[in-house]
């Protein structure tokens, strides 16, 4: 196999990895209603069940980023993803929502291996600038195109059978990118490796896990318990500790100078609130289609399809915007579109005309092509090929934190405000009233339970009190993503078109070293 077909088969397996990955979260989104009706979890666990391999996953990005570069990308590609499909199937057969949490938690250990690993190899092997925006460009699409995949196939799969086949499709998926792997992946690794500094790896996974448990618990149950402050105190003491260990070690896990690279910087912080926004809408709007408008799965993919093709579309077109308008108008714009589609979707209600939808989808799934591309390709170019994988773990660490931390932010804000605003009728068993209050799909199983004027009453109640969620929800994402596209051009300001290939376009002074 000569150079350049060894180079795009090896784009042609790290697309396939990661559209696995993303085909597997939004598969999920889409199981929910019916795990729920099955394994009965409760609020808590639902956020759980969506949230832990999210969790599993970014607390453990740094440290597998770091082991590829030690000890080959291509060797833990693989036995990530021989990892992965074992945890499918253990996944698939779970018997009630414990033990699918515990489950969740083992796929996002074994992704944790697999996110950056790709990326790194895509990096390797590109090595003109010009080509390597074009590759993390099709990357990107390919993982956005995952993304409207996952409905699809979650459709298919759940109209005729049982929740868990959407995750044991992932096993014969995993067996044939394992094949095409062996054949075609070239082996990479930096060539001065050193070691892990195994304080570190502890430090990380207890910074991320403490602040997000804090958030989950505060959200939940208040600020004031006990659990929110010694969870939110672990965190951050293991997060200060870190950073500072990281300034003062010979090899780092995390290269902290990085950070005060603006290309770095901005990009990271540019990835982490547009995945916030984008996998929180994603899980709101499968609930949306098949719970309120009482949609069948298969309907519900096709319905949300649109939007991440039209990301896919947008992170193609990103690399020829790039080289006319610079690399912070195009992030820029794709969070600006990204907010406007946001802002249509508050318009919402339980009799919206599904074109109106569809506008809305194309228009943020652009602006997401955008982004993603855009920021993917310039964080990859800001560092050196030998902490490709360093810097790719950072990267999907960004993904991962900012989509868990974005079910569960504004997963709570649409849950506070669907029980704030559920008017349900007088007269109700307590219980009734108690699991109406906890859910959507709560509220609308208690429902059967009642006689058909009270049950159609509950029933709609809840939809309502759930679609008004949704405008609360949708507009404090655009507030958000609209005043990150006010200072992502200033943060981006003076980057160039083409990245250098050495990556060192913004020197930064050495961490001193301590042994």
């Amino acid at each position: 196999m000569n150079d350049t077909s060894r180079k795009w088969g090896t784009l042609a397996v790290a697309c396939a990895a990661v559209l696995l990955l993303s085909v597997d979260l939004t598969v999920l989104h889409l199981a929910l209603p019916k795990l729920g009706e099955d394994l009965s979890p409760s609020a808590t666990q639902l956020l759980w069940i969506a949230d832990i391999y999210g969790f599993a996953l970014a607390a453990l990005l740094v440290t597998m980023g770091n082991v590829g570069d030690r000890i080959g990308r291509r060797r833990l590609l693989l036995a990530g993803l021989a990892a992965f499909g074992a945890a499918s199937a253990l996944t698939a057969y779970a018997p009630n929502a414990p033990l699918l949490i515990a489950a969740r938690a083992l796929l996002g250990v074994a992704g944790a291996t697999i996110m950056p690993s790709t990326l790194s190899l895509v990096r390797n092997v590109f090595t003109d600038p010009k080509e390597r925006t074009t590759a993390v460009g099709i990357w990107s699409s390919v993982s956005a195109v995952g993304f409207a995949l996952g409905p699809i196939v979650g459709g298919l799969l759940l109209d005729h059978f049982w929740w868990g086949s959407v995750f044991l499709i992932n096993v014969p998926v995993v067996v044939a990118v394992l094949a095409a792997g062996f054949v075609v992946l070239p082996e990479s690794r930096n060539p001065r490796p050193g070691r892990i500094d195994l304080v570190s790896v502890p430090l990380s996974a207890a910074g991320v896990l403490g602040l997000i448990y804090a958030l989950k618990e505060a959200a939940t149950g208040g600020v004031a318990r006990p659990s929110v402050a010694a969870a939110a105190v672990v965190g951050v003491a293991a997060l200060v500790l870190f950073v500072r260990r990281q300034t003062r070690l010979a090899e780092p896990l995390i290269d902290v100078a990085l950070f005060r690279r603006r290309a770095f910087a901005a990009t990271v912080g540019a990835e982490l609130v547009a995945v916030f926004a984008m996998l929180a809408m994603s899980v709101v709007f499968a609930q949306y289609f098949q719970l309120v408008l009482g949609w069948s799965p298969l309907l519900a993919g096709l319905a949300g399809m649109p939007g991440g093709l039209a990301a896919g579309a947008g992170g193609a077109l990103s690399g020829v915007l790039v080289h006319r308008w610079g690399r912070g108008p195009v992030v820029s714009a794709g969070l600006a579109l990204t907010a406007t589609g946001f802002i249509l979707f508050s318009r919402i209600d339980m009799e919206t005309p599904y074109l109106y939808m569809l506008a809305a989808m194309l228009v943020q799934g652009v602006g997401m092509g955008f982004t993603f591309a855009v920021t993917g390709d310039t964080l990859l170019a800001s560092v050196p090929r030998e902490r490709a994988g360093a810097a790719s773990a950072i990267s999907e660490t960004a993904h991962e934190m900012g989509g868990a931390l974005g079910i569960a932010v504004l997963g709570t804000v649409l849950t506070t405000t669907y029980r704030n605003g559920l008017a349900l009728p007088p007269g109700l068993p307590d219980g009734v009233a108690a699991e109406a209050r906890d859910t959507l799909a709560g509220a609308l199983k208690a429902a059967t339970a009642l006689p058909g004027e009270a049950a159609g009453a509950v029933a709609t109640a809840a939809r309502q009190a759930f679609v008004d969620g949704i405008q609360v929800t949708v507009l404090t994402g655009a507030a958000i993503l609209l005043a990150l596209a006010v200072a992502v051009p200033f943060a981006m300001r003076g980057v160039p078109k083409v990245i250098p290939e050495t990556g060192e376009e913004e020197p930064s002074e050495s961490p001193a070293v301590v042994r």
